[in-house]
């Protein structure tokens, strides 16, 4: 029997297989520096062994089996390698062989390399918290341990309207109802900008059989219920363009974030000095500012300096130090954290120290 020829067997190039492609020959194109945490990512001589590795997060599922497909066709054409990582969280009985078929399908599109990591979901935190750590743990390994420039997740416009709402029944900050970043690090979302039918048609046309995780219609779930539920009666109600809408309102708040942290970042060494088992920042300093930025900066020295993230009520009680001084007495704060007004300072410290240390400038 004479060898199929390759060519036939390239699928029609449909608009969603084209608008899957352009997306990620977008974020492929957008790094021509290296990646932190990874190898050089670019313009490259060639496709060959040495050349840079890019990684998909392959489920299975028609989101990351298109990203898989397009990238697959993509990486190439730009000099980069394209390889894929399969995560098995092992919550289902059969994972393991939905895993391997993901696996069997990467390799028949083509990548390389492609492995299959098998994890342990504890439950702590929640269900899909714990998943969610894990998932990224094991995708962290893999990108060390290949080399990997880059991390490819097959996030979409829904997954990103889902996250505003689910954002804004929490009474999250503009940092949460940002979304999801199309980059970050060594992980890139080229779907973003993607509507969920257009991956599965996308694996349609090319002739690709997706997985459909029964989590993902599990109304356990709060994320499945916004998007069985709430988004449908919001298009329905409100008419189309709800989930566009919200995935355009991650984009400017982000934009707006990113203003207000580079701002922080240009002056909060001039408002903060060191204080005995922690940090000082000048309220004098701090009272001119917006209330937006202001209470930013609070929020910033204290997860900058010990790691932890105050609440908007939090936050705005420290606020009151710096606006409304009128001696109340300490605030304790998650993690042992204590803010103190001492003077024409706020200290912030995890003994209750209040001593300012002389600066050094």
């Amino acid at each position: 029997m004479a060898p199929e020829d390759p060519s036939a067997r390239r699928p029609r190039l449909t608009p969603p297989i084209a608008d899957v492609r352009r997306a990620v020959r977008s974020v492929l194109a957008s790094f021509p520096e290296p990646v932190e945490g990874s190898g050089h990512i670019g313009p490259s001589t060639g496709s060959g062994p040495a050349a840079p590795l890019v990684l998909v997060a392959l489920s299975g599922g028609a989101d990351s089996l298109a990203l898989a497909a397009a990238t697959a066709f993509e990486a190439p054409r730009a000099g980069l390698r394209a390889g894929a990582v399969i995560v098995d969280h092992g919550l289902q009985d059969a994972s393991a062989a939905v895993a391997e078929a993901a696996a069997d399908a990467a390799r028949a599109l083509g990548l390389d390399p492609v492995l299959v990591r098998r994890v342990e979901v504890t439950g702590e935190g929640g269900p899909e918290a714990s998943a969610r750590a894990a998932r990224y743990a094991a995708l962290d390994a893999a990108a060390d341990e290949t080399g990997a420039a880059l991390v490819l997740l097959g996030h979409t416009l829904d997954d990103q309207a889902e996250t505003v709402l689910l954002g804004l029944a929490r009474g999250s900050g503009a940092a949460s109802l940002a979304g999801m970043a199309p980059q970050s690090g060594r992980y890139a979302r080229p779907l973003l900008g993607i509507r969920r039918a257009a991956t599965r048609q996308a694996c349609l046309d090319a002739g690709l059989e997706p997985w459909d995780d029964p989590h993902n219609t599990d109304p356990a779930y709060t994320r499945v219920r916004v998007r069985e539920r709430v988004l449908p009666v919001l298009e329905a109600e409100l008419g189309p363009g709800v989930a566009e809408a919200l995935a355009r309102t991650a984009e400017q708040l982000r934009e707006d974030e990113e203003a207000f942290t580079s701002q922080i970042d240009e002056f909060i060494e001039e408002l903060c000095e060191p204080a005995e088992a922690g940090i000082a920042v000048s309220a004098a300093a701090l009272a001119p500012n917006p209330a937006a930025l202001r209470q930013r900066i609070i929020r910033h020295v204290v997860a900058s300096e010990f790691g932890v993230s105050l609440t908007r009520t939090q936050t705005l009680e420290v606020a009151r130090l710096v606006t409304d001084w009128h001696g109340q007495g300490p605030i304790d704060l998650p993690g042992g954290i204590r803010a103190t007004r001492a003077g024409s300072r706020i200290v912030f410290s995890t003994t209750g120290s209040t001593e300012v240390l002389p600066h050094d400038h």
